[in-house]
């Protein structure tokens, strides 16, 4: 039988597992606290940060929101993640994408201390996963793991196909899979638009990642028949019949997939809510360590 994957209800069970550690932490005078920072009024940007404000406040973490107008210099972010490194009551940091076109993105994600770094884009945490000793994992990719995992889909001894190479998701995703430990050990293959083929490459997957950013990109002909289709794609389309007069989409044509794949995530609340976990994951770790340094 055909198994939808809910990523609601696996994020809710880590958040559970969460709010145990942060009871813990706070009777040992540590509060976990989360700085997110917006710049400008993207609608989108300001969904993501609410959305991560209610999730912490839920759990017990401190947040702290942060918005700056679309016209704040760079020099001003730059000295705000500054201040925000040095305070004691945050421990995780989150820079909110995309950023105004004046700001440079790397500038910012090289600024924030690498400690703090729960999104886990900083070189020296990228580096650290690479090695094989990861620290603050990417937020999206862990999520994708953690979901695998805990849905009963271990990655172990299966090939899997991801469609997209971004830093993001794709490459990212790649090297995890890749790891020498039992929530990994897979065969990985990355396929991007120099890849020949693909859709004769994504019918060999036994795990199939969609990540490549176009709408109902993967059709019925591209899924070998049982395999495990992971959406990690956002797409806004066009949809008269909706009252916004349109609706999110996936890289996945799910209603015909469905039928052949043995398991699938839906989009929405499939992928989506494991980042938002794997934040709050991060965050918690960030504050474990800072107390661990106090020791």
């Amino acid at each position: 039988m055909m198994q939808i994957i809910d990523g609601k209800k696996i994020s809710a069970q880590i958040k559970a597992e969460l709010k145990q550690e942060v009871y813990k932490l706070k009777e040992k005078g540590i509060t976990p606290g989360m700085a997110g920072v917006l710049v400008g009024d993207d609608p989108a940007s300001a969904l993501y940060v609410g959305m991560k404000a209610k999730a912490c406040r839920k759990l017990g973490i401190y947040f702290d929101k942060i918005i700056k107008p679309n016209n704040c210099p760079e020099i001003e972010l730059l000295e705000l993640i500054d201040s925000l490194n040095k305070r004691k009551d945050i421990h995780g940091i989150l820079i909110q994408s995309p950023l105004p076109k004046h700001i440079d993105e790397g500038k910012a994600i090289l600024r924030i201390d690498p400690a703090k770094d729960v999104d886990g884009f900083h070189p020296i945490n990228q580096g650290l996963m690479l090695a094989g000793k990861p620290s603050f994992l990417p937020a999206t990719p862990a999520g994708v793991v953690e979901l695998l995992t805990r849905s009963g889909h271990k990655p172990e001894g299966k090939h899997v196909v991801i469609l997209g190479r971004g830093y993001l998701v794709g490459r990212p995703l790649a090297v995890l899979l890749a790891l020498k430990n039992p929530k990994a050990n897979a065969t990985v293959t990355l396929c991007h638009t120099g890849t020949p083929d693909i859709p004769s490459v994504a019918r060999q997957a036994d795990i199939l990642v969609a990540a490549i950013g176009k709408a109902h990109y993967v059709t019925k002909d591209m899924v070998k028949p049982g395999a495990v289709v992971v959406d990690v794609g956002t797409n806004q389309i066009e949809d008269t019949s909706h009252p916004k007069g349109s609706r999110l989409v996936g890289d996945v044509d799910f209603e015909r997939v469905k039928d052949v794949a043995g398991a699938i995530t839906p989009v929405p609340g499939g992928v989506g809510p494991m980042t938002i976990a794997m934040v709050l994951t991060n965050t918690v770790r960030a504050a474990k360590q800072k107390l661990d340094d106090v020791r």
